[in-house]
């Protein structure tokens, strides 16, 4: 693959993972990430910041309203389910045995993670505003 066909602020080989930065539940998922990875194999960005805006755009999703987490993989984006288990996949020890879940039809597993989704707000609260990385984790997120 050649720089020109990989999206903003994305290095070959990198997987970067996106998500809404206000969400107190998606923010526990980047801290679980940034325990459970210590090979550091994802990069990490919120939606809102600037390189968020530029993957969504990229990519052609919605960049005022975001329901999914997303990966960015090899060029290529996986939402939902598929990237959820793509990323669990890859993480060491028993996490990766999540991955067999995705033996459940894609349809079923979207319904599921759609019903969290949708409703994280309610259920996890959110944040007035994204949470910025500690001086520990900031590599950890793309910069400009």
């Amino acid at each position: 693959m050649t720089d020109a066909k990989l999206p903003p602020f994305i290095q070959p080989g990198e997987r970067v993972v996106l998500f809404d930065g206000v969400c107190k539940l998606c923010n526990g998922w980047v801290r679980f990430l940034i325990r459970h990875d210590p090979q550091q194999r994802f990069r990490l960005a919120a939606v809102q910041s600037v390189q968020g805006q530029a993957l969504l755009a990229w990519f052609g999703l919605p960049t005022e309203r975001f329901d999914t987490m997303a990966l960015v993989e090899e060029g290529k984006l996986l939402v939902r389910s598929d990237a959820l288990l793509r990323i669990v996949a890859q993480l060491p020890g028993p996490w990766r045995f999540l991955a067999w879940l995705r033996v459940i039809p894609r349809p079923v597993r979207d319904w599921c993670y759609d019903r969290i989704a949708l409703n994280r707000y309610r259920l996890f609260g959110r944040y007035e505003s994204c949470l910025l990385p500690s001086a520990d984790h900031a590599r950890r997120f793309l910069q400009h």
